[in-house]
């Protein structure tokens, strides 16, 4: 047995053994307090009443029925509004402070946003993916994570579960889903918010919301809005500061309750957002002006100095400073209808049916090669429309409770992907490509050109530019997705103890796919590809018909057009402007997944419980240019996982204890790498994860609040073959990537590797006082510490881009003013301004040993005045 076999193998078991050992403690441990109580008689009925009730009743719905999360044997962190609004929750990218086995990022651009569940998700960045991690609003599914990075406002709860969810829950997912529940009409009162918030950098959100009753007991309306603007925080040398980073974006929802009768419950929900920022910023993190250990060797940023670029080290990447040709434009538009019936068909039997339109449209334009030379500009326009509709009816008796149902979703996805060349372009290839190509084998033939145009004063021409300068590379992506499925689940209970519950779940996937690719020149018109064998030979041939003083005819110099012709030289610079054939193929795919979980609850306070999962997404084609040699189809993908794990409550001592450990199998993983010049989009092969989670709440007394949440996750590829290689460290060491198996293979084996952006540990704590300052005025204040491991922040595993472990702190200050019915929440986040990298590292567009990092933010703060009405 291997070193880190063993070590994985002694972490897996002292986990179960810790669950194992809280659920044998706690018997005793509660009987013990109850002999004290015996003893002394100084505890009365009355007090323990009061101990108990001072740990929260938190309902959550990840069972399609409301219940107490004490009592559900899934993985579950929830949120109440309420806490959101303490936490200074602004949107879903916040959340990962409060659950540490989530991870959340925003990269290129602030429409695409990336959540990963126990270290493994799905990167938005390719419209081909689906995503790993699922998202629900109000019951409906949201195809595009994007489409929700708006602001939580006017929140019930939000709930995140951890394993696969591949038995109640709208699309299927492999690793987890979140559930935002909105807050809904009522009929009981009339309940307004105003809320505002200003902070530095130039913070201003203003957010309201008003519940209206219209018909007595039966109809009332909720109107929510907000609007959210904030100066950037990165600077551009030449295009101003505090530019990037910056927020501008509002949103609004309304909704109707109708309740005709006790029996029937009618709410639509019409929604509209929209998005107009500047993000993101990626400066330079290690510079490739010159290789750290290879003497003589010197990459693009030498070549850059003589073209008058802005040179970068990295030494000065905190000083949030970039040098750009053109502003990242990030735009997205987001709107939706639903409509949910739920009606009680008798005391035993319900019916509910979910009904949605969704409509999501995005922009982004970003500066491609991320320097203030002018090369590349890239334009990504994506339109989402969508249709899902749920039938979920539910029987419940004292033993038995059960949900039965069928799914459908529809999807149409168009995408128009652009990749402009800039008027420094020819430039740069000249100095730093051409070489290369006039010593490789092609050499002899572009000489051979030249020499004959030479010879024949012009008559032949020669070899034309290589590139030029307007040209550009455009793709369309059209995607006809259809999915349905059945599924049903029970739980029952063997005894007062026992309870065994099992799920079913067939997913069947339909999509027609279709990718058209251009390469257009500067007028506009689709250039012609260099048959290189057959302009080879025409060129022997004429060269012996100069020999024997004959001209060359029409017919000889045609295959050399396209090599006297501007533009020849794309297909060799880089995947992005390289030809690719048509895509038009139609997937078809089904699965059965399903759940099996066995909870005992030795007493009313704990629950132990140990199930087994299965879950699924299907598989489709990238949307991207790629190298030839990758297929542009990918399969589906599956996971199988593994919890055991315990929920305790010890009123008298004001503690709960939820933990779990889990071990998860995902067969054909879809990976999205990016290797310096377009994303490869593949099946990894398998990926194995294991660790677990400790949530702990302990109220020592009536005014202190601990809370502790750590997650540890081992994520690793089990079989990865054909994953991208080493670029920077190879080129700053001149060491091989050790994955590479033949010397001229493209990919490298990452079999072994840690998954990109999840530390082995993570960790909030949290320390919370309230006091009573008056009979009017309550407060509270807070303070919360992030402690992450190291973190590998790219998929390709290279050395240098690690992000060392570090951890940052959070703080805020309430003042609760009982008689005005007002908050006021002064908050902190990052106070010591800790500086560490953002969600990603890659190796900078055609600057091979260059890295760039995506920033994470410095210190923010602020003040929160709420009205409430």
């Amino acid at each position: 047995m291997s070193t880190h076999t063993a070590i994985k193998l002694s972490r897996f078991t002292m986990l179960p053994v810790t669950l194992c050992t809280l659920a044998a403690l706690y018997p005793a441990f509660s009987t013990a307090q109850e002999q004290v109580n015996d003893t002394s008689q100084t505890v009365s009925s009355q007090n323990e009443i009061q101990q108990d009730t001072m740990l929260e009743t938190i309902e959550v719905t990840a069972q399609r029925r409301v219940q107490n999360l004490q009592d559900v044997p899934v993985s579950i962190t929830a949120l109440s509004g309420a806490a959101l609004q303490d936490a200074a929750v602004k949107d879903i990218v916040d959340l990962e402070v409060a659950v540490p086995s989530l991870q959340t990022f925003i990269t290129q651009s602030a429409t695409q946003t990336n959540l990963d569940i126990r270290g493994v998700g799905t990167s938005s960045q390719n419209f081909g993916l689906e995503s790993s991690v699922g998202l629900y609003v109000d019951d409906v599914f949201r195809a595009r994570q994007n489409s929700i990075i708006n602001n939580l406002v006017d929140m019930e709860a939000v709930e995140v579960l951890r394993g696969p969810q591949g038995t109640l829950f709208g699309k299927n997912t492999p690793s987890g889903a979140v559930v935002i529940r909105t807050k809904a009409p009522r009929h009981d009162e009339r309940d307004g918010l105003l809320e505002a918030t200003v902070g530095n950098l130039g913070l201003l959100n203003f957010a309201a919301a008003s519940n209206v009753n219209i018909v007595e007991d039966e109809l009332s309306l909720r109107f929510t809005g907000f609007s959210s603007q904030r100066d950037g925080f990165v600077d551009d040398v030449a295009l101003g500061e505090n530019t990037l980073h910056d927020r501008d974006r509002y949103g609004v929802r309304a909704q109707a309750l109708w309740t005709p009768n006790d029996d029937l419950r009618v709410r639509v929900i019409a929604d509209y957002s929209e998005i107009d920022e500047i993000c993101c910023a990626a400066p330079t993190f290690l510079s490739n002006f010159q290789s750290q250990q290879v003497p003589g060797v010197f990459g693009t940023d030498a070549i850059f100095a003589q073209l008058g670029g802005t040179i970068f080290t990295g030494e000065e990447f905190f000083d949030y400073r970039v040098a750009l040709n053109s502003l990242p434009i990030s735009q997205n538009e987001d709107k939706g209808v639903s409509v949910q019936v739920d009606y009680d068909i008798n005391n035993e039997w319900s019916v509910t049916s979910i009904s949605a339109l969704r409509d999501f449209d995005s922009r982004d334009t970003i500066d491609g090669d991320f320097t203030d030379i002018d090369l590349v500009t890239t334009t990504n326009v994506a339109s989402q429309k969508s249709l899902s509709q749920e039938f979920r009816f539910n029987y419940t008796s004292e033993r038995l409770n059960a949900v039965i149902g069928a799914y459908y979703f529809t999807q149409d996805l168009d995408l128009d992907y652009k990749v402009e060349i800039g008027e420094q372009f020819p430039d740069f290839f000249n100095i730093a490509v051409l070489p290369s190509l006039q010593a490789s084998p092609l050499g002899p033939l572009l000489a051979g050109l030249d020499q004959i145009s030479a010879a024949t004063g012009g008559l032949v021409a020669p070899v034309g530019p290589g590139v030029g300068a307007g040209f550009s590379f455009p793709h369309i992506a059209q995607q006809e997705h259809t999915s349905y499925a059945l599924f049903g689940q029970f739980d029952y209970s063997l005894n007062d103890s026992w309870i065994i519950t099992a799920g079913l779940r067939y997913t069947d996937e339909d999509k027609t796919l279709f990718s058209g690719f251009s390469e257009l020149n500067s007028a506009g018109t689709q250039t012609t590809a260099v048959d290189f064998a057959a302009a080879g030979a025409a060129l022997g041939q004429i060269g012996a018909g100069l020999a024997q003083g004959q001209l060359p005819t029409e017919e000889m110099l045609a295959p050399l057009v396209p090599l006297q012709t501007a533009g020849w030289a794309f297909p060799f610079v880089s995947a992005a402007t390289s030809p690719r054939p048509t895509i038009d193929t139609d997937l078809a795919d089904s699965k059965t997944t399903g759940t099996l979980k066995l909870s005992y609850t030795p007493n009313r306070h704990t629950l132990v419980y140990a199930s087994a999962a299965t879950g699924y997404k299907s598989g489709g084609t990238n949307t991207d240019r790629i190298p030839s040699g990758f297929s542009p189809l990918f399969d589906a993908e599956t996971a199988t996982s593994f919890e055991l794990g315990i929920k305790a409550d010890f009123p008298q001592q004001a503690l709960r204890i939820n933990a779990a450990i889990h071990s998860t199998k995902i067969d054909d993983f879809q990976a999205n790498t990016y290797d310096g010049t377009g994303f490869n989009l593949q099946n990894a092969g398998a990926l194995d994860t294991f660790g677990g989670e400790v949530e702990l709440t302990w109220l020592p007394t009536d005014d202190v609040e601990l809370r502790l949440n750590y997650a540890h996750i081992d994520a690793q590829y089990d079989e990865f073959d054909a994953g991208s290689c080493y670029i920077a460290y190879t080129f700053h060491t001149g060491i091989d990537d050790p994955g590479r198996r033949n010397p001229q293979d493209p990919f490298c084996s990452r079999a072994g590797d840690r998954l990109p952006g999840s530390p082995e540990h993570k960790l909030n704590a949290q320390l919370r006082y309230d006091t009573e300052l008056t009979s009017d005025i309550f407060m509270y204040a807070v303070v919360e510490g992030i402690f992450s491991s190291d973190i590998i922040r790219d998929s390709n595993n290279d050395p240098l881009k690690l992000q060392p472990g570090y951890s940052f702190f959070n703080t805020r200050v309430g003042f609760d003013l009982t008689q005005y019915d007002m908050q006021v929440l002064f908050w902190g986040r990052n106070v010591f301004n800790k500086e560490y990298y953002g969600a990603a590292m890659f190796d900078t567009t055609l600057q091979d040993g260059k890295i760039s990092s995506y920033v994470s933010e410095p210190r923010t703060f602020g003040v929160t005045v709420r009205k409430r009405f």
